[in-house]
This record gives structure tokens, C-alpha cells and sequence, in this order.
């Protein structure tokens, strides 16, 4: 389980190479697309984040970005949990994350070409738990109107 809060950014450590899906190219060919899932509406946002790869894991940074960019920063709100899945991307030539040469999506089929890259399958899934920012909570109280009349209630006359 990934932790984080919400408007920062977040940095995971999460095992991608044992379970590496192209290894026809090198660790520097691959980028990782990741798809999160909000379990509270369902709704759903793509991240391609900044790697350092290692031996047997990646670190990645989830970078915050007010307008949600899938090549730039993501805003995860509402806080709560979230299901995220990595994706594998492979580029044969150079490898270029941007727009119309990394697929937005796993179901995005770009034009064969050695310059954009391939989603070649999931090679992880798990939770990610993002907090409110202490002092962000929302908390509503409502005003109501002082009675005019008094309390009091007659009985047994």
C-alpha cells in the first residue's frame, strides 16, 4: 500500500522488474504507465511518473499538478483509497513521453512505429491511500435560528 496526501507529491517505491513483460529491450526502453481507480466514483486518471529504475524495484513520483496532466501531474481528490495498476510501456528507438508517441491509456494503439512506445501489459496493481492535508478538512456547521417562544412545557392541569 502506497501512502500519500493530497496537493503533494508522492514517492513509491514499487517492484516492477521481476515481473518485467518486454525484455527484448533494455530497462532504460521501459516507462510505466499508471492508471488509478477511485474507489469512491469510480473515476479514473493516467500518470506516466518521473522513474530512477533499481536492481529489482522502481521509484516512482507521483508529481501534483492542480489541472491533471497524464505526461505532466496528477490531482488525486477526492482523498480516500485508490486502486492503481502499473502498466509496462516499450519504446524500441528513442524514448519520448509525450503526446501522439505514449499511448494515453492501455488501450491506446498508436501507429507502429520504432519512436512510440507499446503498452505491453500490467505488471502490477495495488492500493494507495491519500489523506487530507491537515488543515484542509471540510467541516460545515449550520446557523440555525434563536427560537422566539420560551421552553416550557405545561402539564398535569
Amino acid at each position: 500500500m502506497i501512502q500519500g496526501y493530497t496537493e503533494t507529491n508522492i514517492k513509491a517505491y514499487i517492484c516492477t522488474e521481476d515481473n518485467r513483460i518486454d525484455t527484448s529491450v533494455a530497462s532504460t526502453q521501459i516507462r510505466f504507465l499508471v492508471k488509478f481507480i477511485n474507489d469512491l466514483d469510480g473515476s479514473i486518471d493516467y500518470l506516466y511518473p518521473s522513474i530512477v529504475l533499481n536492481d529489482r524495484y522502481t521509484e516512482m513520483l507521483f508529481t501534483y499538478i492542480a489541472i491533471p496532466d497524464v505526461f505532466a501531474g496528477i490531482n488525486l481528490l477526492p482523498s480516500g483509497h485508490w486502486k492503481y495498476e502499473v502498466y509496462e510501456v516499450s519504446w524500441i528507438g528513442e524514448v519520448t513521453v509525450a503526446f501522439g508517441k505514449a499511448p494515453v491509456n492501455e488501450t491506446d494503439v498508436l501507429p507502429v512505429s520504432d519512436a512510440n512506445g507499446v503498452v505491453q501489459g500490467i505488471v502490477t496493481k495495488g492500493i494507495l491511500n491519500i489523506t487530507e492535508k491537515a488543515g484542509t478538512e471540510q467541516v460545515q456547521y449550520n446557523q440555525h435560528e434563536e427560537e422566539g417562544g420560551n421552553n416550557t412545557i405545561y402539564y398535569g392541569q
